[in-house]
């Protein structure tokens, strides 16, 4: 008998139905060893010496793991097929040779791209050892980054109160985002004018042809300034004759696109679908290791964390036979497509995302899928089939034509194309962000060489020239794979960094840098420039990857980096606060100093006059304030967006807004380091309130600020208890509350105005999901079954926050973490530790963390 060892429960489970009863086969649930989160974990001095440690779960597994070695045969290490995989494989070999659980028994290592019966046997066929290389290139990577945020994080915390951290990759990202919002902040709009022509053919077909031509100079797009200008040509274009110069036509090809790799997976579910990264990942892990397809488990698509653009031969034969079946042999090629990736610094080793078996086709497994995961598994398998489909063969018409009028010329030109064969096309099409409708789709009328044509309209319409788009997900993840900056498995983990760090938001599908990102990035860019420029980041990706194929030494990459990151940690220790200020006053300016409504200087202080407003920096991060404290108290929020002036803020200091009426206590509007906000009163007593999200300090009066202040709000006794049922806004935003039972509101507003009948039926609609037990919210999502048994594991939300939940166990989800993004095994982990947490009892409310 021999002890397999994969990553989570759900593969062990499957891959233990495909080997049978002479294996045994247990999960590690991912990484069992990490470095410590504290300083000394890597050692530079000790020839980068580190230090790893064993959490409480992955200490049970792993003494799980060297028990079942005791009456086994030999150790088969099955993670998975990457960096990451190998690198377990090596940690759980490192510790049980430590406790001494493996004595001769041999140890092999397997791979297999898909969870499906054959490659799993094939795998098993065709053992290795644990590939060295990949092992360093893994401790490479993993040093680096421990010493990069342990040593430069504290710099931070030293010189910019408030902020989080710093890392190796993470702050390439983020420099990406905030250059891109510093290049729309200096962005300057201009106007120009576009004059197109509606015309009619001799057979009365209309058509739009735009003006590309004026005297004989080419126009391009910017050179119509004013409306004046834009006037003249129209008046000369209603006057003059039109006249077909040529007609061509080109056909063109459009070859399909390669099958997906990990980025342009996430890029596409995010045009798509609206996915983020992350949850992206999730749901295509859960295809990967298995889903129940009547009554057989099986792995749907291949691994899915890869750079390859290949697919295996037996895959490409598979493909074409589906093409075949499902298309025609009109849409097979002749030989198949083979692809090379242009990504730098790629990885080729596996293979790309495809369907585990191309004769599953979507619309049979729909039924056994949830809804994200039946579209994800669609759009891997039409792109999949696409890429080995004919090429679209599309007609490209370009007319030309002469408008004459008095004594002026023009040229117009009208582009349109017909698709003549579809090919790939009639599998998948791409969708792009910020889709606009191109003219070259559009469809044209019969139009022949030196026809008349006659001018139905002249339409001149105003433009005005927009700043590069901010960087969404998806975007974010090209360009880090254009410029070699991290590798598939990082880019949804950098990218909830940046959110979770509140470095930055994500605002309606794009990435919007906050002020503290700013900040940090700024402080980078002026002192330790060299880490977070991207060229340099991409040339150490690069010999990372040459550590993996045996090239170089993972601690010569390592001598050579700390040497040089350590000198410039030191140079930076010295430097005195006030000197980072006055750089970021500078670099920032836009973010920190906009523009005042009056024109005046805006570092001057609005409140005193005299003094100059400069970065501050406190306990919770940076803000700005006069220079003339303490006798001048004024202070400002950076603003969120990086738009914070004044003028926005509706604050010139305290606005007095009038007095309370019942304890005469003057009410002000104020502004503070963390927002606007409500104060009845003076000093330590005094009751303050925030401003709700939605709500500016330019709409609150007198009225609304009593009201702001009163609450919590009575709205009336529970007819079935009599106790009172109250209205307020917490941490999680308006809701109505009744004998501890939250139920959430809308909107602010209706916190105010929500009546006895509406609040009851609120409550009992909370109750109604709460599965009958009086205090246990409705499951979010279900996960499936423990696998010690104890009941289905599912995720909720609870009075505290969410939760995931297993019998009389809760473990609370870590702060940030989307409860719908929670995978089973994350689930798992949280669960294994709350259980061996000790003086802790099971059940609700108390065994919460």
């Amino acid at each position: 008998m021999d002890v397999v060892i994969v990553e989570s429960p759900a593969k062990a489970k499957t891959i233990n139905k495909y080997l049978g009863k002479d294996y045994t086969v247990l999960a590690s649930f991912g990484h069992v060893r990490d470095l410590p989160a504290k300083d000394g974990s890597v050692r530079p001095d000790e020839d980068f010496a580190m230090s790893w440690s064993v959490d409480s779960p992955s200490a049970k597994r792993l003494n799980e793991i060297a028990k079942a070695m005791k009456s086994a045969d030999g150790l088969i290490l099955a993670t998975d097929p990457d960096r990451e995989g190998e690198a377990i494989s090596w940690h759980v070999l490192e510790v049980l040779r430590q406790k001494r659980a493996l004595k001769d028994k041999p140890v092999r290592r397997v791979v297999f791209n898909a969870i499906t019966k054959k490659a799993v046997l094939d795998a098993m066929a065709e053992p290795r050892e644990v590939d060295a290389s990949l092992v360093d290139a893994y401790l490479a990577r993993r040093a680096l980054d421990y010493l990069v945020g342990f040593t430069l994080s504290p710099v931070l915390w030293r010189k910019l109160p408030g902020a989080r951290s710093a890392g190796r990759v993470q702050s390439v990202a983020l420099r990406l985002v905030c250059d891109r919002e510093a290049e729309i902040e200096r962005f300057v709009r201009e106007d120009y004018w576009q004059i197109a022509a509606l015309l009619d053919t001799q057979r009365k077909e209309t058509f739009e042809a735009r003006l590309t031509a004026l005297d004989g100079k080419k126009l391009q797009k910017l050179d119509i300034k004013t409306q004046a200008e834009a006037d003249s040509i129209k008046a000369m274009l209603d006057g003059a004759s039109y006249r077909v110069l040529s007609v061509e036509a080109k056909p063109t090809r459009r070859n399909p696109a390669p099958p997906f790799t990990t980025s342009t997976l996430q890029q596409a579910a995010s045009s798509r679908f609206g996915f983020s990264a992350s949850r992206t990942m999730q749901v295509a892990q859960r295809l990967y290791e298995g889903v129940d397809i009547g009554g057989e488990t099986a792995g749907l698509i291949t691994y899915m964390r890869t750079d390859g653009v290949q697919m295996a031969p037996e895959a490409l034969e598979q493909a074409r036979a589906a093409v075949n079946d499902t298309f025609g042999a009109r849409y097979l090629p002749e030989k198949p497509r083979h692809y090379s990736t242009k990504a730098k610094n790629a990885q080729e080793a596996h293979e790309a995302i495809r369907p585990t078996d191309f004769s599953r086709a979507p619309d049979q497994v729909r039924k056994y899928l949830d809804g994200d995961q039946a579209r994800l598994y669609e759009m891997i398998w039409k792109r999949a089939i696409a890429s080995q489909m004919q090429a679209a063969e599309i007609e490209r018409t370009t007319v030309e034509i002469e408008a004459k009028g008095a004594d002026r010329v023009a040229g117009l030109r009208a582009v349109g194309s017909v698709i003549r064969f579809d090919g790939f096309l009639a599998a998948y099409t791409e969708v792009k962000e910020d889709d606009k409708e191109d003219e070259e789709n559009r469809r044209l009328p019969e139009i022949n060489t030196g026809e008349a044509l006659e001018r139905k309209d002249i339409n001149v319409t105003k433009h005005t020239t927009e700043p590069p788009p901010r960087y969404s997900e998806a975007s974010l993840i090209r360009k880090l794979e254009e410029l070699g900056i991290g590798r598939p498995s990082t880019y949804a983990a950098i990218l909830k960094t940046l959110e979770d760090r509140d470095y930055v938001t994500n605002e309606r599908r794009k990435l919007v840098p906050q002020a503290k990102g700013r900040i940090v990035t700024g402080f980078l860019e002026n002192f330790f420039r060299r880490y977070v420029e991207y060229d340099f980041t991409a040339d150490l990706e690069e010999k990372l990857d040459d550590i993996s194929d045996g090239k170089l030494s993972w601690k010569d990459v390592l001598r050579d980096f700390w040497k040089d990151f350590s000198g410039a940690v030191d140079d930076i220790k010295g430097l005195r606060v006030a000197d980072v200020l006055d750089t970021l006053n500078e670099e920032l300016a836009p973010l920190v100093f906009p523009p005042r409504e009056d024109g005046g200087d805006p570092r001057i202080c609005p409140k005193c006059g005299t003094g100059k407003l400069s970065l501050k920096l406190g306990r919770y991060g940076a803000f700005v304030g006069c220079s003339n404290y303490p006798e001048c108290g004024y202070t400002r929020q950076l603003g969120e967006n990086g738009e914070n002036g004044d003028a926005e803020a509706g604050l010139d200091g305290n606005k007095v807004l009038g007095t309370d009426p019942y304890t005469e206590e003057e009410i002000t509007l104020r502004s503070g380091r963390f927002g606007p906000y409500v104060q009845r009163g003076e000093g330590k007593e005094a009751k303050r309130a925030s401003l709700p999200k939605g709500w500016t300090p330019d709409t609150i009066d007198h009225e609304r600020a009593l009201a702001l202040l009163s609450l919590p709000r009575d709205v009336g006794q529970h007819p079935e208890t009599g106790k009172m049922i109250s209205a307020g806004i917490g941490r999680y935003g308006p809701f109505v509350l009744h004998d501890g039972t939250y139920a959430n509101l809308e909107s602010a507003e209706d916190v105010f105005s929500v009546g006895l009948n509406r609040a009851v039926s609120l409550l009992a609609e909370k109750k109604e999901k709460s599965n009958g037990r009086r205090g246990k919210p409705a499951a979010l999502k279900e996960l499936g079954e423990h696998p010690d048994g104890g009941g289905v594991i599912t995720v909720r939300d609870g009075r505290y926050g969410p939760y995931v939940n297993v019998g009389k166990i809760n473990a609370t989800l870590p702060k940030g973490k989307d409860p719908m993004s929670v995978t089973k095994e994350e689930a798992l982990e949280l669960i294994a530790a709350k259980a061996t947490k000790p003086g802790k009892k099971s059940g609700r409310g108390k065994a919460r963390s």
